[in-house]
């Protein structure tokens, strides 16, 4: 992958406001995941919220953040600037056929199944307004954070050709 496959009409950087928006949105979206867990333990809960935030904000982010274009940079939700804190800068040829480029999906789709399920299992259990309200609410923001949310973030990534992850097709 060299760099001149990178999407020429893409942001040099995305602006502050993206990456405040996009850092809210997984803070809501780890923070609900962490409350539906609660209603059916609260050890699991603390489970998936040291995962969640082992998995979101380090492992990836030293996986794919650091062969990404963005590393150092305001990416769609600032995890090129995060990533130079911590990682040195990997090698942009390796972005696609990374490990975290593969253990991605596999880490946003658990952590929006398991607490799926286990606070539909709580709903079950006992029902309160409160639990179909963090159901409700995980589920807006899941879908919302895997569709739309997504292809506008990908619209403008420099990356888009080269990621396999790209929800914006050509």
């Amino acid at each position: 992958m060299k760099m001149e496959k990178l999407y020429k009409n893409g942001l040099e950087e995305y602006p502050k406001s993206s990456a405040l928006i996009g850092n809210l949105a997984m803070l809501l979206w780890i923070t609900l995941g962490t409350v539906a867990c609660w209603f059916f333990s609260p050890l699991i809960a603390g489970i998936y919220l040291a995962f969640a935030v082992l998995m979101v904000f380090i492992v990836l982010r030293k996986l794919v953040c650091t062969n990404c274009c963005y590393y150092g940079k305001w990416c769609s939700i600032g995890w090129g600037k995060l990533s130079a804190l911590f990682f040195k800068k990997g090698d942009i040829e390796k972005f696609g056929k990374s490990a975290g480029v593969k253990l991605a999906p596999l880490t946003y789709g658990l952590l929006t199944l398991i607490p799926l399920v286990l606070i539909i299992i709580s709903i079950y259990l006992e029902f309160t307004a409160v639990k179909l309200a963090v159901l409700v609410l995980l589920i807006l923001i899941s879908i919302y954070s895997g569709t739309a949310g997504r292809k506008k973030a990908c619209l403008r990534c420099k990356m888009r050709l080269i990621c396999p992850g790209c929800a914006v097709k050509e």
